[in-house]
């Protein structure tokens, strides 16, 4: 980052600060990807991380992370620390105040921090994320950033990244990738033969609404990296505009024809992490390519991501909801890696030789093994104390509830359950294991019977569970275990005589509410009536209020329409 005056200005000062509140407002941006990217059931819960990442970020970058950037060089590695940045800095600019220039930067450490919430999201433990954010804003982040901002041994070696490519984006990537790998994917991702199950998130429009918000955000981000808008700088402001519209268009289009292609319709989501990854991959090189540059750079990175999400999902087995590696470490090191290819001063196209590419490699290597070896050992402290990832009852029912007391937060709206909500293979054993008792409640029959004397002396019966919908995955897996396939599942309201489980909100206890359950009938036959009741216990029981509740009718008689059997036959499928 360069400044071209040398006294404070105004009007420089008012850029920089309006910039700093573009780049704040991505952290919204952040949130509603996120958030629409994963399921309903933990809404709250990834809100709740961004938040935090910024406010957390903010005070320990404050506390020791600025003077670790900024400080007096020490040997090219990391600034002179100095608590509350009382001391002198190394790398401030002089047209702005020190602290106008501490926000700008504060905002740059919020954005590395938060791109980890989406590639961990869903299974982590809240008090273990809070832990990282502040390590990565303390430390982490402060230390590379000094080596390329702030006048350490890669920036004395001519390498160019003008906004974070690498310095933001790729550490939050390459922190995401080790941090989704460690956690594991999660239940119902992956199937006993590794093939990948898609977990499509509940709102592409929030989805949405966060990349056109991170796209306006970018704004700030570019183009205020130039620290300046007077003079000279104010062309470099236009410039940089314009190549990072650029290059965000020509991704988004490069992915949704790629879509179109390989899976036969543009596919939506993936479009819109096409617009990120264009974003990420010019944030390098903004300031030192044209528009035809720019172009190009936008063009690859929507190959570089389409290819590294599928990559990293059904190759590497790594579980990232949002496709945040793809999207910041991928994109942005194949981004910081262009400038020296299309960079107007030294890329390779431009007749700079190999230099520049070569400069920019060993910046990126350099990151990514201080990035890849420091979060390695962050993640494992964290998990041998505070443990990394939630139970599995706690992933099922979903962390808005287990981490926050937060019943759903779409407070009049009932989500409906999708199929990336059950689970397949092992993962649907492991959730609900039935006691020895109900395995030996399952009754033998000899299919060698004909269906009529079989038949004789069976009572029919219609079994209703009512039950909470995060409870529906393992109420199945455990029917399917007892032999019991077929089920009606209707989404209903209610609360029992106890008004629901007390949760609060602000502190003050809420009233009582019909609450979202579901009400599960089961016409048995063949399988023992008590034998669905104690696997339905089992898989229901968590020892709080709302549990549910069975209720057993007699059933007179079943009449199947299609081939008028009636009686047990009618609840066969067999032809």
């Amino acid at each position: 980052m360069e400044t071209i005056v040398s006294t404070i200005s105004s009007t420089d000062t008012i850029w920089v600060l309006v910039a700093t509140a573009l780049v704040f407002f991505m952290q919204a941006g952040f949130a509603m990807v996120e958030t629409g990217f994963t399921r309903a059931k933990n809404a709250g819960n990834i809100i709740m991380k961004n938040l935090m990442d910024f406010a957390i970020g903010s005070v320990v970058f404050w506390f020791i992370g600025f003077s670790i950037m900024f400080g007096k060089d020490n040997g090219g590695l990391f600034g002179s620390i100095s608590l509350l940045i009382s001391g002198d800095m190394f790398a401030i600019p002089a047209n702005i105040s020190k602290f106008t220039f501490v926000m700008f930067q504060t905002v740059f450490c919020a954005t590395a921090a938060t791109i980890v919430s989406g590639a961990m999201a869903e299974r982590t433990r809240f008090i273990s994320y809070c832990v990282y954010s502040a390590v990565i804003s303390a430390v982490i982040y402060p230390v590379s950033g000094h080596w390329i901002w702030g006048g350490g041994w890669l920036s004395q070696l001519g390498f160019l990244d003008f906004a974070g490519s690498t310095a933001v984006h790729m550490v939050g990537g390459i922190a995401a990738f080790i941090g989704a790998a460690m956690l594991k994917p999660r239940i119902g991702k992956y199937d006993k033969d590794g093939k990948s199950h898609a977990i499509p998130g509940h709102s592409l429009t929030l989805g949405a609404l966060g990349v056109f918000i991170l796209w306006f955000g970018w704004f700030g981000f570019n183009p205020g990296s130039t620290l300046s808008i007077e003079g000279a700088a104010a062309t470099a402001a236009g410039n940089i505009f314009m190549t990072t519209n650029l290059a965000a268009a020509s991704a988004t289009v490069t992915v949704m024809i790629i879509t179109w292609i390989r899976y036969k319709k543009p596919d939506v989501s993936m479009t819109l992490n096409g617009s990120l990854a264009g974003l990420v991959a010019i944030t390098a090189g903004c300031a030192f390519v044209n528009p035809v540059g720019a172009f190009f750079i936008g063009l690859i990175a929507g190959f570089v991501v389409v290819f590294g999400v599928e990559f990293i999902d059904k190759v590497l087995r790594v579980d990232d909801p949002v496709g945040a590696v793809a999207v910041h470490g991928l994109c942005g090191a194949a981004g910081t890696l262009m400038v020296g290819l299309f960079a107007l001063d030294g890329g390779l196209f431009y007749g700079g030789g190999f230099h520049l590419l070569g400069v920019q490699a060993i910046g990126v290597l350099a990151v990514a093994a201080w990035v890849t070896v420091t979060m390695l050992i962050v993640f494992t402290i964290i998990k041998k104390t505070f443990g990394l990832r939630v139970s599995a009852t706690e992933e099922i029912r979903g962390l808005d509830v287990e981490e926050h007391g937060l019943v759903s937060s779409y407070a009049d709206f009932m989500p409906m359950l999708s199929q990336g909500e059950i689970p397949v293979g092992n993962d649907a054993l492991e959730i609900i294991k039935p006691t020895a008792s109900v395995e030996q409640a399952v009754p033998v029959v000899d299919k060698s019977t004909p269906t009529a004397a079989r038949a004789k002396g069976l009572k029919m019966s219609n079994v209703v569970i009512l039950t909470k919908q995060s409870m529906f995955e393992r109420l199945k897996a455990a029917m399917d275990q007892i032999g019991v396939t077929g089920m009606t599942v209707t989404q209903v309201l209610g609360c029992g005589m106890q008004k629901g489980r007390p949760e609060y909100y602000r502190g003050v206890e809420m009233e009582s509410t019909l609450l979202p359950k579901i009400q599960v009938e089961i016409v048995v036959c063949k399988v023992p009536v008590r034998t669905v009741i104690e696997a339905a216990k089992t898989a229901l029981y968590t020892g709080h209020i709302g549990d549910g509740k069975i209720f057993v009718y007699d059933v007179e008689n079943v009449v199947k329409v299609r081939t008028g059997e009636e009686g047990y036959d009618a609840l066969q499928d067999v032809e």
